[in-house]
């Protein structure tokens, strides 16, 4: 599958937003293509919840309300990317958390009832900002992250076992490790993400170059939070310390031209998104001119609104349909998008990923989300851009819509 003109670096244009999904025949159809991962799984657990946590919250209103002493959202425009601040690494306890046996003995982790009803009563009492005249029209915001350290720990899959991961690397947060839980990214917060009151961790399989066996890292990590649907009837904003993973790390299937779940190809300018030509594997596409690899991911825009995590850190998130949410997971919340680009343009070796070192496709490429933002930051930003449905930047209102 080709395309007339390549994909700017670490932005998600319209055309790339057409391929991510539609909203077609009253349900989400996520058409990844080329250019991101499946997310429709395979591997979920249709067991039903034991938890007996209510749900807590309910749709917000669409309009000003009483207003919030949090700091207003500039419409400056911003850098990409912010320099690494100085941060003191968390000692890990040496008394798990309730949070981290759950999580460890594959059990759901249950939200804090009365932390979230704060957080949402705080929500519907945020005032909405003005937008410019200028602002674009794409109910989005974003963070945009930079490599931050690499291990072969997963605080998600893998909770309190350092090592028993393959390799990640990871962008935001500068603390994390197997033991990182919800309350050390909230008291150690230095990150690679601008803006900075986004204090999440998220991360991916580590990309290796197969000739040389060294590490690719990342050159560019967007974090997109937006709308998937058609309307922000009932939008809510994202809940701190919800884990989610998308992607299959077990999938282990060739990524030839034209295949789902794939990188391909982006930059401004005539060319192909599957590459010029491909790897001797079939399995990685090798770009022309000055466009470099990419990959997209994306996560559901629903939430069952009890559990902060699951048995397979899947089923307690959804995606909507028909511009609502599903009755069993009611909570409408921002979708993540992870926009990743690599500053290499592919080879003949080709590449492996640190989840499929022996396959080296692309089939099992996957990302990790465990959110944890300032709450007013993370409030101001879901009324201004995804309830008034506006695009914004790392720090406020965005004049362009890509």
């Amino acid at each position: 599958m080709s395309n007339s003109a390549h994909r700017r670096p670490g932005l998600l244009s319209r055309w790339g937003r057409g391929r991510l999904g539609a909203v077609a025949g009253g349900g989400l159809a996520v058409a990844v293509a080329v250019a991101a991962a499946a997310v429709q799984h395979t591997d979920r657990d249709t067991s039903p919840a034991p938890s007996t946590v209510a749900a807590v919250g309910a749709p917000a209103s669409a309009g000003p309300t009483t207003a919030s002493p949090s700091p207003r959202l500039s419409p400056r425009l911003s850098p990409s990317a912010v320099a690494p601040e100085p941060s003191k690494k968390p000692v890990p306890s040496k008394t798990a958390e309730p949070s981290k046996v759950a999580a460890a003995s594959g059990g759901w982790i249950p939200v804090d009832r009365a932390a979230w009803a704060e957080q949402v009563a705080a929500f519907e009492a945020t005032e909405i900002d003005p937008p410019p005249a200028d602002a674009g029209n794409l109910a989005e915001f974003r963070a945009d992250c930079t490599y931050s350290h690499r291990g072969a720990d997963d605080p998600i899959v893998f909770p309190g076992l350092p090592g028993a991961s393959h390799m990640h690397s990871f962008v935001g947060n500068k603390a994390v490790d197997a033991d990182t839980q919800a309350a050390d990214l909230q008291e150690f917060t230095a990150t690679t993400c601008k803006p900075k009151q986004d204090h999440s961790a998220y991360w991916v399989p580590t990309l290796y170059d197969a000739k040389t066996g060294k590490p690719v890292e990342t050159t560019g990590f967007r974090v997109y939070y937006r709308s998937l649907q058609k309307t922000s009837a009932g939008q809510m904003p994202m809940p701190n310390g919800l884990r989610m993973i998308a992607g299959d790390a077990k999938k282990k299937e060739p990524t030839p031209r034209g295949a789902q779940g794939q990188f391909y190809c982006a930059y401004y300018g005539p060319g192909d998104i599957d590459g010029v030509a491909r790897s001797r594997n079939g399995n990685w596409p090798i770009c022309d001119g000055v466009a470099t690899l990419h990959f997209t991911l994306q996560f559901p825009d629903c939430w069952d609104g009890k559990h902060l995590d699951s048995p397979n850190h899947k089923d307690h998130v959804a995606f909507g349909a028909g511009n609502a949410c599903p009755a069993d997971h009611p909570v409408k919340i921002p979708a993540l998008t992870f926009e990743i680009q690599y500053g290499v343009q592919g080879t003949a070796d080709g590449y492996y990923l640190s989840s499929d070192p022996a396959g080296r496709s692309a089939s099992s490429m996957h990302g990790d989300a465990f959110v944890m933002w300032d709450p007013a930051a993370m409030n101001h930003r879901t009324k201004n851009c995804i309830v008034q449905r506006r695009t914004c930047n790392n720090d406020g209102y965005d004049p362009f819509s890509y």
